[in-house]
């Protein structure tokens, strides 16, 4: 993601629902209306219905990048100055996603994704990298975010290591 060697980042493992050229920079009207036009999109539009599909979302105090699950080619790159917006939807609350410009054009794009444990989090991380980046000199509370983030995440996955280990127990029982 960058040259820098001491620029830490985590990732997540989500589903892409798909990236949509929006008008606005931000606004939860215009993640629902990008999300809306994925779901129905227009016969004369260029955009599909959104396939979902596992990607990994890298995220670092320079930008976020999504990479394909199984080949892990890089679909997109946002450093994070061009990121205008982040949220959940209220509507569905495992659907999130944010808003970039186009780093060349004076367009958006709003890129959106499904997370059935981490939609909150990972929009709470996204805008508290976003401000770290902002604060170049605070070093150390950015180290401190991506460790707060896995501290979080390992305890979600020690939780379901645990309910897999009950539900495999039981099957060895019968």
């Amino acid at each position: 993601m960058s040259d820098i060697e001491d620029d830490s980042e985590i990732s997540f493992q989500i589903k892409f629902l798909g990236r949509v050229d929006v008008v606005h920079a931000d606004g939860l009207k215009v993640l629902e209306e990008a999300s809306q036009s994925l779901k129905t999109p227009d016969k004369h539009s260029s955009q599909k219905a959104a396939k979902k599909s596992k990607v990994h979302l890298f995220l670092s105090l320079s930008g976020i990048d999504i990479l394909e699950h199984k080949t892990k080619f890089l679909l997109f790159t946002c450093p994070l100055s061009t990121i205008s917006f982040c949220a959940v939807l209220p509507s569905s609350p495992k659907v999130f996603g944010f808003i970039a410009r186009h780093p060349v054009a004076e367009t958006y794009h709003c890129y959106l994704f499904q997370s059935h444990k981490f939609a909150h989090v990972l929009v709470s991380v996204i805008g508290d990298a976003f401000r770290t980046s902002k604060k170049e000199e605070n070093i150390r509370g950015g180290r401190d975010l991506i460790v707060e983030a896995l501290r979080h995440k390992n305890k979600v996955l020690q939780r379901e290591n645990e309910e897999l280990k009950k539900e495999l127990e039981k099957t060895q029982e019968c």
